[in-house]
């Protein structure tokens, strides 16, 4: 573990691209790459633009949700630092090795009220909520779509593996405070305070109402930006099979291995969407127009470290 965490950033950046480009070569063959890019090519401006502005909303709605989450934990941003932070850790995230070094410096920047361990749990709490938000969604449509006549028609071999992810989501609080409850000394003190705070920054009565709308919020807004970017390259997701699919897809894009989930989207979008009727090559060209209007969507953070001064922490 140690030697992983010696390596370059460079090096670790370098296997990122590979293996992106190494899935994207293998769905290309797989999947009919040349048309996918034919899709790509007609894809309808308006339904990109209208997806373009679900994902902007997707980050605003995060930003205000990581102000609420902070203010639990005594650290007051006001709105439009937090989307001005937001932006700048999205576009920071794209950039570097890892995924998560712009939420680092989000963190960072905002430990001044309260030091860095607040600060770093109100990242996370807030980047949780959202995982959280997607997993219900998931939740709720896949037992919709299993149980209602003429839903998704699943097949064997999805359904248990979606399932047993279902099941152990569901499992981990129980799971993880029981661990803390058993848990010696200091480590078990330090996860029960954890839960304590995530408890009060997510769940406490004077927020919880917010912390829903913001996170259904941010997952409808995220599952409603792909379904456009089907719909631009002529392959319209249903609403039932999108709600249980695509946060199946989305999830893929938190695994480090690649270049923001580049790659293992793709291919997990060409494995899931013809259960909604689509073909593979449909499945991959809606995957790789959602991955640009993502990264468009993220652009305004360069506006934000060409135009920012050097300042000090929130």
């Amino acid at each position: 573990m140690d030697r992983l965490r010696r390596l370059p950033s460079g090096f670790v950046r370098a296997v990122q691209i590979a293996v992106a480009v190494g899935l994207m070569a293998w769905l290309w063959q797989a999947a009919d790459g040349a048309e996918a890019a034919r899709h790509l090519a007609g894809a309808q401006p308006v339904w990109l633009f209208a997806a373009l502005a679900a994902l902007t909303a997707q980050t605003i709605l995060s930003a205000l949700r990581w102000r609420v989450t902070a203010a639990q934990l005594g650290i007051a941003i006001d709105g439009g630092t937090a989307v001005r932070e937001y932006y700048l850790s999205q576009i920071v995230n794209q950039a570097l090795p890892g995924g998560v070094l712009g939420d680092a410096g989000r963190a960072v920047r905002a430990r001044a009220q309260a030091g860095l361990l607040a600060s770093g749990q109100a990242v996370a709490f807030e980047r949780l909520a959202g995982q959280i938000a997607i997993f219900a969604l998931l939740v709720v449509a896949f037992v919709v779509t299993l149980a209602v006549p003429g839903g998704l028609d699943w097949p064997v071999w999805a359904i248990w593996p979606v399932a047993s992810v279902v099941g152990l989501g569901v499992a981990v609080p129980s799971i993880l405070w029981s661990v803390a409850r058993v848990a010696p000394g200091a480590a078990g003190a330090a996860l029960i305070r954890l839960g304590q705070n995530l408890r009060l920054c997510l769940f406490a009565p004077e927020v919880r109402g917010r912390q829903l709308i913001l996170s259904l919020g941010t997952a409808f807004a995220n599952v409603a930006g792909f379904m456009c970017c089907a719909a631009a390259i002529g392959a319209p997701i249903p609403p039932g099979a999108a709600l249980a699919l695509v946060p199946l897809i989305l999830f893929t894009m938190v695994i480090p291995i690649t270049i923001s989930g580049w790659g293992l989207r793709e291919g997990a979008a060409a494995a899931l969407l013809p259960l909604a009727g689509l073909t593979a090559a449909e499945a991959m060209a809606a995957s790789v127009a959602f991955g640009l209007v993502f990264l468009a969507s993220s652009l305004p953070g360069i506006v934000v470290v060409l135009l920012d001064r050097p300042r000090r922490a929130i």
